[in-house]
């Protein structure tokens, strides 16, 4: 048990990566779980409608992830080497990714945000209206695009504290700001305290404030405290960044944003395909999806704790070591969302009752609730195995693993049981979701094959 079970001092220092992140992806989670809340106590119309937009900006999101991600390897083993020019060449790499995938996300959003909204829009047997659900959609898409700026500025800076020791501050600001967002919501989603009632657009609007309110407080902060920082004011001493640099990054972040956003579109059109058995599906699925994003937190802090860890002993030279680490980071993982699968599946029959929706809905979500809690130690599995071969930088096959897998069997396998089938959504769902069982075999050979034991950074 030695190989997967480590000491105190091991444990003392996961907790001090993993904590700050896990607390602010669960407030921030919980805080989206309330919000959810609210717009369905709106209706049904509502909630459907915003949970369609939020899958669309998913996308945004997890292209700003993927597209830092290249540059986030090289920092980690930059403060690893203890080397601040390098780092601040990073952050200008990621401030050069930010930009291009919000202008894109800008044009792609106002061209054709109807269109895509509508994609999701299918008649049921609930009797819900389509074209009110369309109409509540476009309203909140228009108010939520004010925050695409924001959003990715902020991730450009709280990746890069955390890459380099400094996980309190994002932590902090996200607390502030999910706060802003629920105070916000409550008053003007029901026109409270004298504000008008603006149900959707108010819900809009209040994560536009708090993403504000977010980004100001690490910038601020950050700038202030450059003699911890101290590669801080390199960063806008110069707007270039070194060819060799550039070219790595280059070749292993363009996988990796090209699988992000492979990953976050096969998601999306997963639910595409679920949404195909009518309106009360999507409203269904979006109960389930806002109470997994909650317990998921933990296998997603881990998976950055992973990179994180492993990316700066890699950087420092201590090859076995990090191949050690590893081993126990990812069986932490597993073990702990063995215990939250269990409790989410308990709970599940209670979080639907909140909602102000039909009986059919209720009970399908419950249904999917249950599902995602015994896929949850699988996906703790998968994703730290994910983020071990990207600390070395196979960002290739970490493409064929994470974006390609996905392409390559989950979405097939939802369009064609979607289309030509008559499959209830009930098995459709187990089914797509029971291919990451597979996935998790794959991961573990990979990660045994030990190719990601790579410093990056040795000369």
């Amino acid at each position: 048990m030695k190989k997967f079970i480590g000491d105190r001092a091991f444990y003392n220092k996961l907790l001090s990566v993993m904590l700050p992140i896990l607390i602010q992806n669960v407030i921030t989670n919980f805080v989206s779980l309330l919000d959810n809340i609210m717009v369905g106590q709106v209706g049904t119309e509502p909630m459907s409608g915003v949970a369609i937009v939020n899958q669309l900006l998913f996308v945004f999101n997890i292209c700003i992830f993927g597209g830092l991600a290249g540059a986030g390897i090289y920092t980690a083993q930059f403060y690893g080497k203890q080397d601040d020019e390098g780092i601040a060449e990073t952050v200008r790499a990621k401030l050069y990714v930010a930009a291009s995938i919000v202008v894109i996300a800008f044009i792609v959003f106002i061209g054709f945000g109807r269109e895509l909204i509508m994609k999701f829009i299918h008649e049921g047997d609930a009797g819900l209206d389509m074209e009110a659900t369309l109409l509540y959609g476009e309203k909140y898409l228009k108010v939520m695009l004010i925050q695409l700026i924001p959003f990715a500025l902020n991730q450009v800076y709280s990746t890069t504290l955390r890459e380099t020791g400094e996980t309190m501050l994002p932590m902090r600001a996200g607390i502030v700001a999910v706060f802003v967002n629920l105070f916000f919501n409550y008053v003007l989603i029901f026109g409270k305290l004298g504000a008008p009632a603006l149900g959707v657009v108010g819900a809009a609007i209040a994560t536009v404030m708090s993403r504000f309110v977010e980004i100001g407080i690490v910038f601020v902060w950050a700038h202030k405290h450059t003699e911890k920082l101290t590669y801080i004011p390199d960063i806008y001493s110069s707007a270039k960044i070194e060819g060799r640099l550039l070219r790595q990054i280059v070749i292993l972040g363009l996988p990796l944003l090209i699988n992000e956003v492979m990953w976050a579109s096969g998601i999306v059109i997963q639910n595409q395909c679920y949404s195909v058995r009518g309106l009360e599906v999507v409203s269904s699925l979006n109960i389930a999806t806002t109470v997994w994003n909650v317990f998921a937190c933990t296998f997603l802090a881990m998976g950055s704790s992973v990179g994180i860890i492993i990316g700066c002993l890699l950087g420092a030279g201590e090859l076995e070591r990090a191949v050690d680490e590893d081993n126990k980071l990812i069986f932490a993982a597993v073990a702990m969302c063995v215990i939250l699968g269990g409790v989410m599946a308990l709970i599940s029959p209670l979080i639907p009752e909140i909602y102000n929706t039909t009986d059919v809905v209720k009970a399908l979500a419950v249904k999917l609730l249950i599902v995602n809690a015994a896929m949850l130690p699988v996906h703790a599995f998968s994703n730290c195995t994910y983020f071990t071969l990207r600390s070395g930088g196979k960002t290739g096959i970490t493409f064929a693993f994470d974006g390609g897998y996905l392409w390559g069997i989950g979405v097939p396998v939802a369009f064609v049981l979607s289309r030509f089938t008559d499959m209830p959504i009930l098995p459709l769902f187990i089914i797509v979701q029971a291919l990451e069982m597979l996935k998790a075999v794959l991961g573990f050979i990979l990660v045994r094959k030990r190719t990601w034991v790579v410093n990056l950074v040795k000369d």
